[in-house]
């Protein structure tokens, strides 16, 4: 008979494989076969597991050893123990918290959740597994939670490659398991479990170039702008692991790196480094729910000062060299983790050295923040968040959103921004807009003489019945390319709803007093303001 421990597993992997009974699932080859394999290999780990401790159990092979009358443990000595740990369920209720907001305003979140769920199902039994193999003893509680929320909150693979969204539960496990060191007497894992997998998974879909293939990870970055207020929600879901644990110390000197870089190179180059905001909202994330792990960051308050600093730094300098090779820039807040939980132990004997020279000991002492710093570094990071949002360096209403803003700065003579200007046309022609059709076809005409190109985007703009498009695609279609004689014209009011919008979604207004007023206030110079 299987122990009940046992039952553990075995019962989730019956259950992860009752995802089989799902039209939706059996429509995907990938994703059928994810949900056929994983569960298989779950009952036969149990079954394997089953097996050795029944040997373990013979009379034969244990002839020294006794088991008490009454004793509540099976006989091969598996126990199953259950604990709410606070870390545990504020993590799960502030992770919760912002996955619920984020959904609630772009549908593809609860699209996906049951998929989330399977992730849970598989960590928890991936979890007890391991716990069972290793030291016969599992503690259930809300663990894995945090941990499958981490991974879900910056990537995706899409459902037919779903069973390597599973690899990533799989082998947050196996890194917390095996990737070991001891510190101060104790045995920990080095990394951060979920930043571990994430950061395996990133390097692996920038050397194959296959992220937008295979994940939608460019999308989840994207759309966790649109929720209104999203800084705040993020702010305020953080707030009670700051005021617990004291991890503000990491996060607010990380926010700090980062605005100063964003700020510095506005005032440079006169444009966004980060395009539509100081900090990314995906950033943002990161910053208060993807590095701040106490179990993987320094024991002391200095050190998790510097590993902030060293964060942000990182953050920034992973932005530029992804930008530099190619790959996609959402990475920039995933990488720098695992490098600095290895640094972590060091940094704390540095900062020993350094508090000892400045007479400042107890910034180099391990453990617990005591009360009344924690409670002082939040209030300084809510004085230092409430000045950002009244000052625009975050919020919603951040200008780098906005087409006007890259339309002068191209006209100004950024090439940058007449890069990304061209990037933003080819997205609102990609929504429908006639208009922004016509303005990328002259785009590549006049930054690349690309009549090629220019020909299909002037073809797209006449089909949907905008006629400067007509126009400019019949002028090249005779062999007419002088600059001079190409047109343009402003959009159609029609098409206001999808070029007025910036990077917090799509614009709801229909009324056409409405339109043209959010058009002045957004910078449009089409319209008499």
């Amino acid at each position: 008979m299987l122990p009940l421990p046992l039952a553990l597993p075995a019962g989730l992997a019956l259950l992860l494989a009752g995802f089989l009974f799902a039209p939706s699932v059996r429509a995907v080859p990938g994703l059928f076969w994810s949900f056929v394999l994983a569960p298989s290999a779950l009952l036969a780990w149990t079954g394997w597991l089953h097996a050795r401790l029944r040997r373990q159990a013979n009379p034969l092979a244990n002839a020294g050893s006794r088991q008490r009358v009454g004793d509540a443990r099976p006989p091969a000595g598996l126990a199953l123990d259950c604990a709410l740990r606070l870390p545990h369920w504020i993590q799960t209720l502030a992770q919760g918290g912002i996955i619920l907001w984020w959904g609630w305003h772009v549908r593809p979140v609860y699209e996906f959740a049951p998929f989330i769920l399977a992730q849970l199902i598989l960590a928890v039994a991936v979890d007890s597994l391991f716990a069972f193999t290793r030291r016969g003893r599992y503690t259930l509680g809300f663990g894995p939670v945090p941990v499958v929320f981490s991974l879900n909150l910056f990537l995706w693979f899409h459902l037919p490659w779903f069973f390597f969204q599973m690899a990533m539960v799989v082998l947050t496990y196996a890194g917390k398991e095996f990737v070991q060191w001891r510190l101060r007497g104790r045995r920990r894992h080095i990394f951060n479990p979920s930043a571990f997998a994430l950061a395996i998974a990133a390097v692996a879909l920038i050397v194959t170039g296959q992220t937008e293939q295979l994940t939608q990870g460019i999308e989840i970055a994207q759309s966790q702008y649109v929720p209104p207020q999203m800084f705040l929600v993020v702010f305020l879901a953080a707030l009670p692991a700051q005021l617990l644990f004291g991890v503000v110390t990491m996060t607010l000197p990380a926010v700090l790196v980062m605005y100063g870089f964003s700020a510095a190179y506005h005032a440079a180059t006169g444009i966004f480094y980060f395009y539509d905001a100081y900090i990314p909202i995906a950033v943002f994330l990161g910053l208060h729910l993807l590095f701040t792990d106490p179990a993987t960051s320094p024991r002391s308050e200095l050190g998790r000062v510097f590993f902030g600093v060293v964060y942000g730094t990182g953050v920034v300098v992973g932005a530029v060299l992804l930008n530099a090779v190619g790959a996609p820039t959402f990475y920039d807040k995933i990488l720098p983790v695992p490098i600095l939980n290895a640094l972590a132990p060091r940094l704390d004997r540095w900062v020993e050295r350094l508090a000892a020279r400045l007479r400042m000991a107890w910034a180099a002492m391990p453990g617990p923040v005591p009360r009344p710093r924690r409670f002082a570094a939040v209030g300084l990071w809510a004085a230092v968040f409430a000045a950002l949002s009244v000052t625009g360096g975050i919020g919603d209403e951040h200008p780098g959103q906005y087409y006007p803003f890259w339309q002068k700065s191209c006209e100004s003579g950024s090439e940058r921004a007449c890069d990304y200007l061209g990037v933003m046309q080819w997205k609102f022609c990609d929504r429908g807009s006639g208009w922004a059709c016509n303005e990328f076809g002259l785009f590549l005409v006049e930054m690349d003489r690309d009549y090629r190109g220019a020909t299909g985007e002037f073809e797209r703009a006449c089909n949907r019945g905008y006629s400067p498009g007509c126009t400019n695609l019949s002028r090249i279609l005779h062999g007419e390319t002088a600059l001079a004689g190409f047109v343009r014209d402003a959009p159609s009011i029609s098409e206001m709803p999808l070029v007025l919008r910036g990077s917090k979604g799509p614009v709801e207004e229909r009324d056409v007093g409405a339109l043209l007023a959010l058009a002045c206030q957004r910078g449009w110079s089409y319209w008499r303001c």
